[in-house]
């Protein structure tokens, strides 16, 4: 069923979705996805409009299901991105809308969110001027409007493409009762003057990813996430200095900076930090999965980096 398309004008017979997916599994763990159990589930439910857990209630995919399932299949095998067919991306408690133009949230990123909501916790800052940085569809800001509702988010994304979803994904969960978040179309460089020493946390997922490592990134993230959402020079911290060196101007004394860097980061991305100056407390984290995540730093005063 999966392995071969269906001839142009015929409908496939019925087919037990235990059949169809563990068919689907097989095609896609040949294709190389690593999560091809979860992944057939995923689609198949998002097919059918319910959710994976009630899929043991489904004994039996009609010849319709059964040819959309496996174009879904196809699809998915020829490594286009799981949230991309299913049109959205599960983070921390949202369902957020992604597809092409932006980058996909992954679910290391949670672990950024949540070492920033616990430490405006510990400070007492129960409404804290927030601003995320290169936010793309928004995942840091939005987690954090619902998360701490007494927060005043700024949402700053560069592209034109990407800022398209920020702002759906921002009207989703306004209408849905969550803190609204300002939307911004600028660069991470020069974003919110405005705001210059009043902001408690800035945080970021930039791009991180050396030129030079294209050939270790998946065909899902190499072929259909943004470029300029990945890449950041030679040594993957372009845009981390940049982000540094704004936060440093945005933030107050005492004000937080909380930034994602790849797994091949935990020395250079605090690095960077010490060598700019204009910080303390420089540390770096690791994600759920124990591999170095994130660094943070607390805002001294003084000269502003340079």
């Amino acid at each position: 069923m999966t392995a071969q398309p269906e001839a142009a004008g015929t409908v496939p017979a019925p087919q037990p979705l235990r059949a169809a997916l563990a068919e689907a599994t097989a095609t896609l763990a040949a294709a190389g996805v690593d999560s091809a159990r979860h992944d057939a589930e995923a689609l198949a439910a998002h097919l059918l409009g319910v959710p994976r857990s009630r899929l043991v209630l489904v004994d039996t995919l009609d010849g319709v299901d059964v040819a959309a399932f496996g174009r879904l299949v196809q699809r998915r095998a020829g490594r286009q991105p799981l949230q991309h067919l299913l049109g959205s991306a599960a983070f921390r408690r949202l369902e957020l809308e992604v597809g092409p133009g932006v980058f996909v949230p992954r679910p290391e990123t949670e672990s950024v969110v949540g070492w920033a909501l616990d430490a405006m916790a510990a400070r007492g800052w129960d409404a804290p001027l927030v601003v995320d940085l290169c936010t793309g569809s928004g995942t840091i800001a939005l987690s954090v409007a619902q998360e701490c509702p007494g927060a005043t988010v700024y949402a700053v994304e560069r592209s034109a493409e990407a800022v398209v979803w920020t702002r759906r994904n921002a009207a989703t969960r306004a209408a849905a009762g969550d803190t609204p978040v300002t939307v911004v179309h600028g660069d991470a460089a020069d974003a919110l003057p405005e705001l210059d020493g009043r902001v408690d946390v800035v945080l970021s997922n930039p791009p991180y990813v050396a030129e030079h490592e294209a050939a270790q990134v998946d065909p899902e993230v190499l072929d259909h996430d943004p470029h300029e959402a990945l890449f950041a020079g030679s040594d993957g911290l372009d845009v981390v200095r940049i982000v540094a060196v704004r936060a440093a101007d945005l933030l107050h004394p005492g004000g937080l900076l909380v930034v994602e860097h790849s797994d091949r980061q935990g020395e250079t991305a605090p690095a960077l930090l010490r060598s700019l100056g204009g910080w303390s407390e420089v540390a770096d984290h690791r994600d759920l999965v124990g591999r170095d995540r994130f660094v943070t730093a607390v805002r001294t005063p003084g000269t502003p980096p340079a």
